[in-house]
């Protein structure tokens, strides 16, 4: 805190990720959302609501909350992602990401085009859900949790969906925000805030569960230590996957350009063990829910036992459900190693630029070696997003954990989180690194010198603007608190 240029990021950050969490807070005109609040409480201590549970965790709590933000920045990732995907397979598309800074813009403006049909598509979807409860969420009864929507429909269709739509491109606007002119990683950011906002309910829950009143079920001092631990093997476990990876030794040849000599060092190619991340954690997750409702509602209109005791076992908690999660999560690994990691293209590339690896001849040769590293690397991470996604399950079934505690322990949740708040360190480490700093190699710390820091134009937020988003942030808070005073004291 003592450079000025950092401190005005890490404050810009915080007061955009403030204004982040207010927009989850802020209900749609017209809907009530305690009902579903209370119909996916008893849902999930069933075991069931796993899509809803896993998109309401995206979202940091809006999509309960029926909030303008109730569909996160979800919309955005998924345009992202399909314009990442397309790039491979389109030509065009390709040929615009090889031509650098005015390529990237257009891929940048046409994902936004795409994102915001998604939330309009989604924004109509959900609102329609919402007036008939029972088409998204099954088992859903009017007369037990009552009506979530108040007010007319065609009307209250346009005006959700704008605000639904607004909420989202605020929300992507917020992210590129805070990647330019704060810490960076906006989006991820985004994303960790609203998985970590739920932390002060599960510390509540897991102090219930250990300090239960007398005649109630509770947790003892050996399950407290157990869970204590296991919980530092997990982030252990994550940390050391997520920085993992395979140093290949790659030798420059020496290369005379003019009266230079270039080259003739060593160096190496690194190859992460988890090189896709926690996407095929998610793309498993999602695709695996789609058969089991599709299978139950089939199963329930036509009274057919086989089709509802199938789908019955495609929920979590039964064994067809984790065999069928880790082949998705094993095919999904190195579909998206093979979409994203060209062996071929960095062997060109290694032999444009004068590189070899030492016993291994440059071309062809080269990429087989690297695919067959990566072959054995994608393995090995796949298995360990397996064992990282059904953690969380062997809490919930197996040791009575509740779901909200449960989810910290691992899973997709767990995954994004460490990984973000990774990267977030080396992002603040580069900015420090960029100054004159001395003592970090004697102490084991970057430590910062406050004398020599002039802030660039452009780069960060100014003092003014940041003042003005902190003293919007006081204002917001004093605002909430005088109206939950109200509240709790009118009832």
């Amino acid at each position: 805190m003592k450079i000025p240029e950092l401190r005005s990021r890490i404050l810009y950050t915080l007061a955009l990720l403030f204004v982040a969490r207010v927009g989850a807070h802020i209900p749609l005109p017209g809907i009530d959302p305690k009902p579903l609040m209370q119909f996916f409480a008893d849902q999930t201590a069933g075991g069931g609501g796993a899509l809803v549970g896993l998109y309401n965790m995206f979202t940091g709590g809006a999509l309960l909350k029926g909030a303008v933000c109730a569909l996160g920045i979800m919309p955005y990732i998924s345009a992202s992602i399909i314009f990442q995907l397309m790039t491979a397979v389109v030509p065009t598309l390709s040929r615009l990401q090889q031509e650098g800074d005015v390529g990237r813009q257009k891929l940048t403006q046409y994902t936004r085009y795409l994102t915001v049909v998604i939330c309009v598509v989604q924004g109509v979807l959900l609102i329609l859900a919402l007036e008939n409860p029972a088409r998204l969420f099954p088992g859903y009864d009017l007369n037990t949790y009552g009506q979530i929507v108040l007010v007319g429909k065609v009307w209250f269709l346009v005006q959700s969906t704008v605000f639904l739509t607004a909420g989202t491109l605020l929300m992507m606007w917020l992210g590129e925000q805070i990647t330019q002119r704060g810490i960076g990683n906006g989006v991820s950011l985004l994303i960790t805030i609203g998985i970590i906002a739920d932390v002060p309910g599960a510390a509540a829950a897991t102090y219930q569960l250990f300090f239960a009143p007398v005649g109630v079920a509770k947790l003892g001092l050996p399950q407290a230590v157990l869970m204590l631990g296991l919980f530092l093997i997990v982030t252990m476990g994550i940390i050391a996957v997520t920085q993992g990876q395979r140093k290949i030794p790659v030798q420059y040849a020496k290369r005379v350009v003019g009266q230079k000599v270039y080259g003739g060092q060593s160096s190496f190619l690194p190859l992460k063990v988890n090189y896709s991340g926690v996407m095929p954690v998610i793309f498993a997750s999602a695709i695996l829910l789609f058969p089991q409702q599709i299978f139950s509602q089939l199963g329930a209109a036509f009274d057919i036992k086989f089709l509802v005791e199938f789908s019955n076992n495609l929920i979590s908690g039964h064994w067809m459900y984790y065999a069928i999660m880790a082949s998705l999560i094993l095919f999904f690994s190195y579909f998206w190693v093979s979409v994203m990691f060209k062996p071929i293209q960095v062997a060109d590339d290694l032999k444009k630029y004068g590189g070899y690896i030492p016993g291994v001849r440059p071309g062809e040769p080269t990429a087989s070696f690297l695919d067959f590293i990566m072959t054995r690397l994608t393995l090995a991470g796949a298995v360990f997003l397996t064992i990282i996604a059904v953690i969380p399950d062997i809490l919930l079934y197996q040791l009575k954990v509740p779901p909200r505690i449960a989810y910290f322990f691992g899973g997709t949740g767990m995954l994004i989180t460490v990984g973000v708040i990774l990267d977030t360190m080396r992002q603040i480490e580069t900015f420090l690194l960029q100054r004159h700093y001395d003592g970090f190699l004697k102490k084991g710390r970057i430590r910062g010198r406050s004398t020599s820091t002039q802030m660039t134009l452009g780069e960060a937020a100014s003092d003014a603007t940041v003042m003005k988003l902190v003293g919007f942030m006081l204002i917001m808070l004093l605002v909430g608190m005088a109206a939950w005073a109200v509240r709790h004291f009118a009832l």
